[in-house]
């Protein structure tokens, strides 16, 4: 019996959004009485931090505290369009969109503001805490509670906005077959180390690092916290998920997540994680996706680090111990 230790490298690009005939997003943000400000989407929060990103670009683009913004995700019926949290599209086509919406209340903002202060609207700024102030004299300036009561009770001006973004739809050359079918490309590489036994067949995934260029990052934490998330969905579908083993005869299925075979915390890896960032030109402050993408790489690369610890060529996933004992059978000619 031994313990083989093998390393594998796999590297991938993944598009952001779709070619679907624009695949738009849409925003709408209102301020309140208070000074907070509302975003309306219809958009999925699905655990990837989406309400979290959208409120610091909407903070960003207004100039206002990131604890004076909400999001209210709402629902098909009542919010305003979205194709869908899917394609790894979200930052990248909502956050457009809230920056476009931004952008208009930001407008309106400074105006109410201008008129209270007797100014230019040119001539103001914000401070980013909650004030806006005319330039270079930041004693002469008004509070975003004062200024929303002033929009709502004496000038009766609603300080809202509105953003949809969409890419149009790029049809396909048919003589060449070109065309451009996303937005943005993320790309990404994985080095896995594991080790095999050669006489159970298990594997033991010891250690992933992880190098991930994402356009920008907006929220760095959030961003490592989703490639964690992710290699452990790798390392799940590389070696332990299956929805049917015996499919299509369905009698042996798992019914529930009691029988459904997932790694547990003492089968993670050591994780280590870098970002790279290289903006993209139509990315909300750069950013492109890399949601659905932290979950690829590191498959190949576990594959490919069994194959150099064992020479076995794995290519069905889960790489159960019984298949990598096949292939060492195979390989050292004895009967299956």
């Amino acid at each position: 019996m031994a313990r083989l230790r093998g390393r594998g490298m796999a590297s991938v690009n993944y598009p952001t959004g779709m070619n679907l005939g624009g695949d738009p997003s849409q925003a709408l943000i209102h301020a309140t009485t208070t000074g907070s400000f509302v975003i309306s989407l219809s958009s999925v929060d699905l655990g990837q931090g989406l309400k979290t990103i959208m409120a610091q670009i909407a903070a960003e683009t207004l100039g206002v505290p990131y604890g004076n913004v909400m999001v209210d995700t709402a629902d098909t019926d009542t919010g305003p369009h979205c194709m869908g949290t899917f394609a790894s599209r979200a930052t990248h086509r909502v956050g457009n969109a809230v920056i476009m919406a931004a952008k208009e209340a930001r407008e309106v903002m400074m105006q109410v503001a201008a008129d209270e202060l007797e100014v230019d609207p040119d001539d103001l700024t914000s401070d980013g805490e909650g004030r806006i102030h005319v330039v270079g004299s930041p004693e002469k300036g008004i509070g975003l509670v004062e200024l929303a009561l002033a929009a709502h009770f004496k000038h009766g001006r609603t300080i809202s906005g509105r953003g949809i973004y969409m890419k149009p739809k790029s049809d396909v050359d048919p003589e060449t077959g070109r065309m451009d079918p996303d937005s943005a490309q993320a790309h990404a590489c994985t080095v896995a180390e594991v080790e095999v036994d050669d006489e159970t067949g298990e594997v033991f995934v010891l250690k992933l690092t992880n190098v991930y260029e994402i356009g920008r990052a907006m929220n760095p934490a959030m961003a490592h916290q989703q490639i964690v998330g992710g290699a452990w969905m790798g390392i799940s579908h590389a070696l332990y998920e299956t929805t049917e083993p015996y499919y299509p005869d369905r009698s042996h299925g798992p019914t529930d997540f009691a029988g459904y075979l997932m790694p547990g915390p003492g089968d993670l890896a050591e994780m280590r994680s870098a970002i790279i960032e290289r903006p993209a030109k139509n990315g909300p402050y750069g950013a492109k996706g890399i949601g659905e993408m932290t979950a690829n790489s590191p498959i190949p690369a576990i594959a490919n680090a069994i194959f150099d610890a064992c020479g076995v060529r794995v290519d069905e996933m889960p790489i159960t111990p019984e298949r990598v004992l096949r292939g060492l059978d195979a390989l050292r000619g004895t009967p299956a």
